[in-house]
This record gives C-alpha cells, sequence and structure tokens, in this order.
C-alpha cells in the first residue's frame, strides 16, 4: 500500500476518481466526442463542433488530454502552420464511455442523439466501435 507524506497508508486510488481526474469537467468529454464522432481534427473544426467553447478552453484541454496520451498532434501535412489532433488508443477506448452517457442523456435528460448511432451501437457494438475506428 502507497504511503502519505505523513507516513499513513493510503487507500489504493478509486478508479472513478482516477478517471474523473482526465476527464473531469464536460469540455474534455465534449473535445474527445467531437474527435470521435464529428471526425473534427483541426483546431477550429473541433471547436466549431461544439457548444461554443472558448479557445483558451480547448487549449487547455487538449494539451491536458496530450499529457494524458488520449489525444496526439502531428503538424499538418498541408500547412505548416496548422496541428492535425487524433484520439490515441486510450482516447478511442473511451467511445463505450461516450455512447453509454449518451444513451442515458436520451433516456433520463431529453438529449438527442445522431440519427441512427444508439441504435447501431445497441445492435452490434463490436461492429460499430470498429467503425469508428476506421
Amino acid at each position: 500500500m502507497k504511503k502519505t507524506a505523513r507516513g499513513k497508508n493510503a487507500a489504493p486510488p478509486c478508479p472513478i476518481n482516477a478517471a474523473l481526474l482526465m476527464l473531469g469537467d464536460r469540455w474534455t468529454l465534449l473535445i474527445v466526442r467531437n474527435l470521435l464522432f464529428a471526425r473534427a481534427t483541426g483546431f477550429n473544426e473541433i471547436q466549431r463542433a461544439g457548444e461554443g467553447m472558448a479557445t483558451n478552453i480547448l487549449t487547455d484541454r487538449l494539451a491536458k488530454l496530450i499529457e494524458m496520451g488520449a489525444v496526439e498532434k502531428r503538424p499538418d501535412e498541408h500547412d505548416g502552420r496548422k496541428w492535425i489532433y487524433s484520439l490515441t488508443e486510450k482516447g478511442f477506448d473511451l467511445a463505450p464511455i461516450l455512447l453509454e452517457l449518451s444513451r442515458w442523456g436520451v433516456k433520463y435528460q431529453k438529449g438527442v442523439a445522431p440519427d441512427g448511432v444508439l441504435e447501431a451501437y445497441a445492435a452490434d457494438a463490436k461492429k460499430f466501435l470498429a467503425s469508428l475506428r476506421a
């Protein structure tokens, strides 16, 4: 067991708390959503695909996602002034979580999912997830 600063035994980290340290605000999940479902890859595309996120928030959250290993960035081959953002394997593994949040949001919060997305996921989750990775 890990020791705290005072020498006491610390409890093992709660997996929900550990996940929330990375994903604990709405903007982070919306960025992942935009990269995953809207296929946004550039900074401006990610920003426009959402709910009016301020540029400073987007910059901060992208940096955190990169630091945590969920997103990677590389220079745009066609315009050296721009960056291309994409999900890593760790980022793609958030897809089922986002889809389940979507199902919950539709059921209890009157959210509206894009046509056919939740139905395709319910019909064949493995096939649907594979299509997202393609």
